[in-house]
């Protein structure tokens, strides 16, 4: 019988619908929050000045990396620790891999088959490192370190992949979104019915979420000539952060339970 107490021990959220919703939220808010400092404070664009994404990565690491050491030094899951550190990790996402497709010439499929590698290795080292990639083991401070590298290799990953659905293939962002869309749709048919390993399909969806947050973002705030609505980037950014903390506030925020009551991969 499992302890109750083994239950709290995980320090990131119950993975329910909640979870999902506030996930691709957040991943939204990187896109437009990463845009808003790269390009409008900082003018980086695609064609000549890249500088912005150089500035503005360098800004969102240090804030990623403070958000992660406060969630490591926690004892227990905290909602706004742990979602602090989910939307730091998105920007940063958003402006490293526009560093790497445009800044360093590696463009989206490169620079997407590289991120890939990035995923899979850091995956690949923990499981074999700990025995377990089951994110309900993420309870103590060495598998809290695999968590958030794989989840930033993850965050641009899934940059780098919706640009290059988006605007490599034509499809655009609304084209862009509905592929992603339709990608966590059969995934969560694959969860309600077949025994498919919950980590993988876990680890699959959070990588898609953002692509979709990425390919919704530009959308919102993207100029009309290049398939955008043309939203005002710091207010975009503003509205969905709001929405962000009402849904942890208003939506239950409980820890995982502990790898005692989950099943190992």
């Amino acid at each position: 019988m499992t302890d109750d107490r083994d239950a709290t021990l995980s320090k990131i959220p119950e993975v329910t619908l909640a979870f999902w919703i506030v996930k691709i939220l957040a991943t939204t808010l990187g896109e437009t929050g990463g845009d808003a400092v790269t390009m409008n404070l900082f003018h980086a664009n695609t064609t000549g000045n890249n500088t912005g994404y150089l500035i503005g990565t360098a800004i969102f690491a240090s804030v990623f990396l403070a958000a992660v050491v406060a969630q490591i030094s926690v004892k227990r899951f905290n909602a706004w620790i742990y979602w602090f550190a989910i939307v730091a990790s998105t920007t940063v996402g958003t402006t490293l891999a526009d560093f790497l497709d445009r800044s360093q010439g590696l463009g989206y499929p490169g620079g997407a088959s590289i991120l890939l590698a990035c995923v899979l290795a850091a995956l690949a080292v923990w499981y074999f490192t700990l025995g377990s990639i089951d994110v309900h083991t993420v309870s103590t401070p060495k598998v809290e370190i695999f968590y958030w590298v794989t989840i930033t290799f993850s965050q641009t990953l899934g940059t780098a992949l919706g640009d290059w659905i988006a605007d490599g293939t034509g499809l655009g962002y609304e084209g862009g979104a509905l592929v992603f869309g339709v990608g966590l749709a059969l995934l969560a048919a694959l969860y309600f019915w077949t025994q498919v390993s919950r980590v993988f399909l876990f680890w699959a969806a959070f990588i898609l979420t953002r692509p979709l947050g990425a390919t919704v973002g530009d959308l919102l705030d993207k100029p009309h000539h290049l398939g955008g609505l043309a939203l005002n980037r710091y207010y975009a950014s503003a509205l969905l952060l709001a929405a962000i903390v009402a849904l942890i506030v208003v939506l239950p925020q409980r820890a995982g339970r502990h790898p005692s009551s989950a099943s190992p991969v």
